[in-house]
Order: C-alpha cells, then sequence, then structure tokens
C-alpha cells in the first residue's frame, strides 16, 4: 500500500510533468480550478490549485475533501502512484471505477486532453 508520502511525491510528480507538457495538454492544463484529491484507502485527502498549467498541493487533511473543489478526485494511493508512473491508464481505471473523477461539463471537454 502506498504511503502518504509516496502520494504526495506523485502529486508532485504530476505537477512537473504538467508544468513540462505542450501542445494540448498544456492547453487543458491552464485552467484555474480548485482540485481535491482524496485517496481513500488512506483516507485522506490533497487540496490545491490547477493554475498556468501547473498543479499546486496546498494541503492535506485527513477525511474526505473539506469542500467542494471544482475538480475532484478519488482513488486508493497505489492507484495515484501507478497513473503517475505510467503503469495504469487513466481512461480504464475510471470506467472501471478505480479512479473517480467529478467536475463541471466544461471542465471534464478541457480535461479530455490530459487522459
Amino acid at each position: 500500500m502506498a504511503t502518504i508520502e509516496e502520494c504526495r511525491a506523485a502529486l508532485d510528480g504530476l505537477a512537473d510533468s504538467l508544468a513540462r507538457a505542450g501542445g494540448a495538454v498544456r492547453g487543458a492544463a491552464a485552467l484555474d480550478r480548485t482540485l481535491s484529491c482524496h485517496i481513500t484507502d488512506l483516507g485522506v485527502t490533497f487540496t490545491g490549485r490547477l493554475a498556468g498549467g501547473r498543479i499546486e498541493v496546498l494541503d492535506r487533511v485527513d477525511g474526505p475533501p473539506p469542500g467542494r473543489a471544482d475538480i475532484r478526485l478519488r482513488m486508493s494511493g497505489d492507484d495515484l502512484v501507478a497513473l503517475v508512473a505510467g503503469e495504469l491508464g487513466f481512461a480504464k481505471a475510471w470506467a472501471s471505477g478505480r479512479v473517480g473523477l467529478e467536475a463541471g461539463f466544461r471542465d471534464l471537454l478541457r480535461l479530455r486532453a490530459l487522459l
């Protein structure tokens, strides 16, 4: 089972990848939205912002998300680490229910370039 530290490192790695991305991925990541990533098996939620093509993790709280972020992710720690490492495809994980993604319709359309 992934640790809280491994999950935070995975989110930092994802942030770095987005910051280096170009083209459609860069455009999709250029949103300015609040986000949360609830790690179900660890019972923690990372909160932050997606802004300027970069994810900035601002806080970690125990339990479910404390508020309603614009973009909300839900998954296990192992799935987060595997997604960021490229060992698990997002579309397949989402379709099977391993990963939850909630966002407004317009945000989902823009985010599909990241998937």
